[in-house]
Protein backbone atom coordinates (compact mmCIF):
# COMPACT_ATOMS: atom_id res chain seq x y z
CA UNK A 1 0.00 0.00 0.00
CA UNK A 2 1.08 3.60 -1.44
CA UNK A 3 -0.99 5.51 0.38
CA UNK A 4 -3.92 5.49 3.21
CA UNK A 5 -7.84 4.93 1.79
CA UNK A 6 -8.80 8.20 2.11
CA UNK A 7 -12.17 6.74 2.77
CA UNK A 8 -10.96 5.42 5.69
CA UNK A 9 -10.02 9.08 6.90
CA UNK A 10 -13.26 9.90 6.40
CA UNK A 11 -14.98 7.58 8.64
CA UNK A 12 -12.47 7.98 11.17
CA UNK A 13 -13.33 11.67 11.05
CA UNK A 14 -16.73 11.38 10.85
CA UNK A 15 -16.91 9.15 14.05
CA UNK A 16 -14.81 11.53 15.89
CA UNK A 17 -16.46 14.28 15.64
CA UNK A 18 -19.76 12.30 16.87
CA UNK A 19 -17.33 11.18 19.62
CA UNK A 20 -16.65 14.87 20.74
CA UNK A 21 -19.68 16.17 19.86
CA UNK A 22 -18.68 18.66 16.68
CA UNK A 23 -20.42 19.89 13.90
CA UNK A 24 -20.10 17.62 10.73
CA UNK A 25 -16.93 18.15 8.93
CA UNK A 26 -16.63 20.24 5.72
CA UNK A 27 -14.62 20.04 2.54
CA UNK A 28 -11.85 22.38 2.19
CA UNK A 29 -12.54 23.85 -1.36
CA UNK A 30 -11.68 23.85 -4.22
CA UNK A 31 -9.73 20.86 -4.42
CA UNK A 32 -10.76 18.79 -1.92
CA UNK A 33 -7.56 18.37 -0.48
CA UNK A 34 -9.20 18.09 3.13
CA UNK A 35 -11.79 17.99 5.74
CA UNK A 36 -12.14 21.14 7.86
CA UNK A 37 -13.73 20.50 11.68
CA UNK A 38 -14.76 23.40 13.76
CA UNK A 39 -13.48 22.39 17.19
CA UNK A 40 -13.70 25.28 19.46
CA UNK A 41 -11.14 24.29 21.87
CA UNK A 42 -8.74 26.95 23.45
CA UNK A 43 -5.39 27.10 20.80
CA UNK A 44 -7.21 24.48 18.92
CA UNK A 45 -10.19 26.34 17.03
CA UNK A 46 -10.21 24.53 13.93
CA UNK A 47 -8.86 20.79 13.17
CA UNK A 48 -8.19 20.37 8.86
CA UNK A 49 -7.77 16.66 7.99
CA UNK A 50 -5.58 16.21 4.86
CA UNK A 51 -7.14 13.04 2.13
CA UNK A 52 -4.86 13.18 -0.18
CA UNK A 53 -0.80 14.20 1.57
CA UNK A 54 0.95 10.93 -0.26
CA UNK A 55 -0.69 10.62 -3.34
CA UNK A 56 -0.64 14.71 -4.07
CA UNK A 57 1.70 16.16 -1.97
CA UNK A 58 1.10 19.64 -3.35
CA UNK A 59 -2.41 18.72 -2.00
CA UNK A 60 -0.73 19.43 1.56
CA UNK A 61 1.52 21.97 0.51
CA UNK A 62 -2.21 23.84 -0.68
CA UNK A 63 -3.82 22.77 2.81
CA UNK A 64 -0.54 23.89 5.07
CA UNK A 65 -0.38 27.26 3.19
CA UNK A 66 -3.64 28.13 4.06
CA UNK A 67 -3.29 27.14 7.68
CA UNK A 68 -0.48 28.75 8.00
CA UNK A 69 -2.78 32.25 7.35
CA UNK A 70 -5.26 31.47 8.98
CA UNK A 71 -7.36 33.65 11.24
CA UNK A 72 -7.97 31.42 14.17
CA UNK A 73 -5.28 28.68 15.79
CA UNK A 74 -5.76 25.75 13.23
CA UNK A 75 -4.49 22.19 13.82
CA UNK A 76 -3.74 20.24 10.31
CA UNK A 77 -3.83 16.45 10.49
CA UNK A 78 -1.69 14.11 8.54
CA UNK A 79 -2.56 10.38 8.29
CA UNK A 80 0.50 9.32 5.81
CA UNK A 81 2.79 6.56 5.03
CA UNK A 82 5.69 8.91 4.51
CA UNK A 83 5.95 11.08 7.43
CA UNK A 84 8.90 12.59 6.86
CA UNK A 85 7.74 14.32 3.77
CA UNK A 86 4.64 15.80 5.27
CA UNK A 87 6.92 17.32 7.96
CA UNK A 88 9.26 18.15 5.57
CA UNK A 89 5.73 20.58 3.58
CA UNK A 90 4.57 21.43 6.89
CA UNK A 91 7.51 22.48 8.45
CA UNK A 92 8.46 24.71 4.95
CA UNK A 93 4.96 26.57 5.41
CA UNK A 94 5.90 27.70 9.06
CA UNK A 95 3.86 25.40 10.71
CA UNK A 96 4.76 23.79 14.24
CA UNK A 97 5.07 20.35 14.90
CA UNK A 98 2.59 19.39 17.38
CA UNK A 99 2.94 15.09 17.92
CA UNK A 100 5.55 13.43 16.02
CA UNK A 101 4.46 9.61 16.52
CA UNK A 102 0.79 9.35 16.50
CA UNK A 103 -0.35 6.34 14.76
CA UNK A 104 -3.73 5.89 12.57
CA UNK A 105 -5.17 2.02 13.76
CA UNK A 106 -7.96 -0.34 12.91
CA UNK A 107 -9.24 -3.35 14.22
CA UNK A 108 -11.77 -6.18 14.08
CA UNK A 109 -13.42 -5.46 17.49
CA UNK A 110 -15.13 -8.93 17.16
CA UNK A 111 -11.94 -10.59 17.43
CA UNK A 112 -11.19 -7.76 20.53
CA UNK A 113 -9.28 -9.39 23.89
CA UNK A 114 -11.44 -9.05 26.99
CA UNK A 115 -10.31 -7.90 29.77
CA UNK A 116 -12.22 -7.58 33.13
CA UNK A 117 -10.93 -4.61 35.17
CA UNK A 118 -8.76 -6.35 38.43
CA UNK A 119 -10.24 -5.84 41.74
CA UNK A 120 -11.01 -3.31 43.53
CA UNK A 121 -11.82 -1.48 40.49
CA UNK A 122 -15.67 -1.18 39.49
CA UNK A 123 -16.73 -0.65 35.64
CA UNK A 124 -19.44 2.02 34.68
CA UNK A 125 -20.76 2.03 31.31
CA UNK A 126 -22.89 4.73 29.62
CA UNK A 127 -23.93 4.88 26.52
CA UNK A 128 -26.28 8.15 25.66
CA UNK A 129 -27.09 7.89 21.54
CA UNK A 130 -24.28 6.44 19.87
CA UNK A 131 -21.52 7.23 22.66
CA UNK A 132 -20.22 4.98 25.63
CA UNK A 133 -18.27 6.06 27.58
CA UNK A 134 -16.55 3.66 30.05
CA UNK A 135 -14.86 4.83 33.48
CA UNK A 136 -13.43 2.83 35.67
CA UNK A 137 -13.58 3.42 39.41
CA UNK A 138 -10.97 3.23 42.56
CA UNK A 139 -12.63 2.02 45.81
CA UNK A 140 -12.50 5.70 46.79
CA UNK A 141 -14.75 5.99 44.51
CA UNK A 142 -12.47 8.77 41.95
CA UNK A 143 -11.82 7.74 38.43
CA UNK A 144 -9.05 5.94 37.78
CA UNK A 145 -9.12 4.77 34.13
CA UNK A 146 -11.84 6.64 31.19
CA UNK A 147 -12.80 6.42 27.06
CA UNK A 148 -15.22 6.96 24.88
CA UNK A 149 -16.58 5.42 21.28
CA UNK A 150 -18.84 6.72 19.00
CA UNK A 151 -20.91 3.91 16.67
CA UNK A 152 -21.71 5.52 13.39
CA UNK A 153 -22.88 2.32 11.02
CA UNK A 154 -20.39 -0.56 10.98
CA UNK A 155 -17.52 1.70 12.60
CA UNK A 156 -16.66 2.64 15.91
CA UNK A 157 -14.46 5.56 16.82
CA UNK A 158 -12.55 5.19 20.17
CA UNK A 159 -11.38 8.48 22.02
CA UNK A 160 -9.93 9.78 24.85
CA UNK A 161 -8.37 6.80 26.32
CA UNK A 162 -7.08 7.74 29.40
CA UNK A 163 -6.03 6.37 32.98
CA UNK A 164 -5.02 8.19 35.89
CA UNK A 165 -1.19 8.32 36.41
CA UNK A 166 -1.71 6.74 40.10
CA UNK A 167 -3.26 3.59 38.57
CA UNK A 168 -1.22 2.95 35.66
CA UNK A 169 0.56 -0.24 35.24
CA UNK A 170 -2.46 -2.15 36.10
CA UNK A 171 -4.15 -3.40 33.10
CA UNK A 172 -6.77 -0.52 33.26
CA UNK A 173 -6.33 0.76 29.58
CA UNK A 174 -6.76 -2.78 28.83
CA UNK A 175 -10.02 -3.18 30.81
CA UNK A 176 -11.42 0.47 29.25
CA UNK A 177 -10.73 -0.86 25.87
CA UNK A 178 -12.46 -4.14 26.15
CA UNK A 179 -15.60 -2.34 27.83
CA UNK A 180 -15.29 0.03 24.84
CA UNK A 181 -15.46 -3.13 22.32
CA UNK A 182 -18.54 -4.84 24.03
CA UNK A 183 -20.28 -1.95 23.89
CA UNK A 184 -19.65 -1.03 20.13
CA UNK A 185 -19.88 -4.54 18.96
CA UNK A 186 -23.39 -4.90 21.03
CA UNK A 187 -24.45 -1.80 18.98
CA UNK A 188 -23.44 -3.19 15.27
CA UNK A 189 -19.88 -1.96 15.07
CA UNK A 190 -17.38 -4.08 13.43
CA UNK A 191 -14.34 -1.84 12.72
CA UNK A 192 -12.52 -0.13 15.10
CA UNK A 193 -10.91 3.65 14.74
CA UNK A 194 -8.77 5.72 16.48
CA UNK A 195 -5.67 7.84 16.37
CA UNK A 196 -2.84 6.81 19.04
CA UNK A 197 -0.52 8.82 21.06
CA UNK A 198 3.02 7.46 21.58
CA UNK A 199 1.95 6.78 25.12
CA UNK A 200 -1.31 4.56 23.64
CA UNK A 201 0.84 2.62 20.71
CA UNK A 202 2.18 0.12 22.61
CA UNK A 203 -1.37 -0.76 24.49
CA UNK A 204 -3.34 -0.88 21.38
CA UNK A 205 -0.50 -2.98 19.72
CA UNK A 206 -1.15 -5.73 22.45
CA UNK A 207 -4.75 -5.84 21.71
CA UNK A 208 -4.47 -6.81 17.91
CA UNK A 209 -4.79 -3.17 16.43
CA UNK A 210 -3.47 -2.53 13.19
CA UNK A 211 -0.97 0.00 12.14
CA UNK A 212 -2.37 1.80 9.42
CA UNK A 213 -0.86 5.30 8.62
CA UNK A 214 1.65 7.05 10.82
CA UNK A 215 -0.22 11.11 11.78
CA UNK A 216 1.42 14.14 11.28
CA UNK A 217 0.28 16.94 13.21
CA UNK A 218 0.59 20.66 12.85
CA UNK A 219 -0.59 23.50 13.72
CA UNK A 220 -0.46 27.61 12.80
CA UNK A 221 -0.65 30.25 11.88
CA UNK A 222 2.87 30.62 14.22
CA UNK A 223 2.64 33.64 16.66
CA UNK A 224 6.06 35.23 16.31
CA UNK A 225 7.87 35.71 19.60
CA UNK A 226 8.52 39.39 20.97
CA UNK A 227 11.60 40.06 22.79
Amino acid sequence: MTKIDSGLIRRWLNGWSVARSLPEAEPVEPAGDGLRSQCGQPGREVEVVALRADEDPESLARLAAAVAVARQTTWLTVPTLRPGTAQAIVGAAGLELVHRSEWFMTTDLTEHPRHAPAAPYECEVRTEGPVTVVSLHAPSGEVAARGSIAVVGADAIADRIETDPAHRRRGLGRAVMSALAEAAVSQGARTGLLIASEEGQRLYDSLGWHHEADVVIARGPVVPSVG
